[in-house]
């Protein structure tokens, strides 16, 4: 739809970027960075195509593309995009561009696979080889205005496909039946279809419709709710549980748009719900609000994760929220951008502070074993004044 249709990134965006990773290697005195990475090859360069960024610590990057590079050449905005055939010619490449094998190399080694690094090793085998991912990660949480712009726009498809709810939800209809459809009205929006995570480990898809009781099963995965999933491998979100009156249906979607994401849950009910599950929603909208106030720049995402612990402990949910047992959560927000775990996270004894126009999904949520899950969650934009959401369907929950 036209209406979530957005700019391309420009070269004085990406300007900007390459400039603020330039300045962070120079303050840990890193030569170059060599990104490889998909997600922050996107972000660094415009393009996903399969290659090779090096961004120097000072001067101009070299895009080095495997497959495909015209298209990537299409793609991206920077002035240097060069052919590769094999990566062991990575040192002659940047040599005859002027660019002096680094005595310490940035690369991302929080996702880098041990196999490629070894094979870095040899290849640059008279640098050092040092982490970046850090400084990469912290750039990428504070967004510019034209990733808000994005934000705002896959904040805008999950408002559509939280309205959607209502027309499909039917009694006796699977929970995989109601995400399948709701799927396909998101494809026909725009959605990606891949929601990116940068955790080892870690896959979504779409995210989790979930039902009843068998929305408080738990699962594997950095998040709240599990879900049965429709099958032993894939042990999370939508399962063959056919959804019934008078228990909460949840549905916790991520909206993926021109690579930026939306995390967005809301409940619904055919029928009613019992008043235990009602007083713990509006527990966890009180939540919601009450950080919104305190969320603001200079403020530690761990204190706001100690907010919210105290806060469900007060109104008598502890037992319940985030989780149930040892295992439980140990976060109640998480940082949105191109993937779905961007810093800041709102966790335990996290001491990064929050800074203008972090983008964070805060998601206070019951999990309540036997009777389901209720709770909301939106995706917010820091501010002066605290956060300000970009998802704007109604928090409260939609009976039928």
């Amino acid at each position: 739809m036209s209406e979530l249709r957005t700019q391309e990134i420009t070269a004085t965006e990406l300007g900007g970027r390459i400039e603020r990773l330039q300045l962070a290697m120079q303050e840990k005195g890193i030569d170059g960075a060599l990104i490889v990475q998909k997600t922050d090859l996107f972000y660094f360069s415009a393009t996903s195509q399969q290659g090779y960024l090096y961004v120097p610590d000072v001067g101009q990057p070299l895009l080095m593309v495997f497959k495909d590079f015209d298209r990537a050449r299409r793609e991206s905005p920077l002035e240097q995009v060069v052919s590769i055939g094999s990566p062991r010619t990575l040192p002659d490449i940047l040599a005859s561009r002027g660019l002096a094998s680094p005595a310490l190399l940035g690369l991302e080694l929080d996702v880098l696979p041990a196999n490629i690094y070894f094979q870095y090793q040899s290849i640059f085998d008279t640098s050092e080889l040092v982490d970046v991912s850090t400084e990469i990660r912290l750039i990428r949480a504070v967004k510019s205005d034209y990733e808000i712009d994005c934000i705002k726009l896959a904040a805008r498809g999950s408002d559509l496909v939280c309205a959607r709810v209502g027309e499909l939800v039917a009694e006796g209809k699977t929970e995989l039946e109601l995400a399948g459809e709701l799927e396909s009205y998101a494809r026909s929006l725009g959605h990606q279809g891949i929601v990116r995570m940068r955790l080892w480990g870690s896959e979504l898809f779409y995210g989790h419709l979930l039902s009843g009781a068998d929305a408080a099963v738990p699962s594997y995965l950095a998040s709240p709710t599990g879900g049965q999933g429709p099958s032993r491998l894939t042990g999370q979100g939508a399962g063959f549980r056919k959804i019934q009156r008078n228990e909460p249906i949840l549905v916790d979607y991520v909206f993926a748009l021109n690579g930026y994401l939306s995390d967005h849950a809301r409940i619904f009910c055919l029928g009613e719900l019992p008043d235990r599950l009602l007083a713990g929603q509006e527990a966890m909208l009180d939540i919601q609000e009450r950080v919104k106030e305190q969320a603001r720049p200079g403020v530690a995402s761990g204190d706001i994760y100690a907010l919210m612990v105290s806060l469900a402990e007060e109104k008598g949910y502890g037992e319940w929220f985030m989780g149930v047992g040892e295992r439980r959560i140990r976060f109640t927000g998480h940082g949105v951008g191109l993937e779905l775990d961007e810093f800041p996270f709102l966790a335990k004894g996290q001491k990064l502070k929050l800074e203008k126009n972090m983008v964070i999904a805060l998601e206070p949520k019951l999990i309540m074993p036997g009777l389901g899950v209720v709770g909301i969650e939106n995706t917010h934009q820091v501010t002066e004044s605290g956060l300000v959401p970009l998802t704007r369907s109604p928090d409260s929950i939609t009976f039928i």
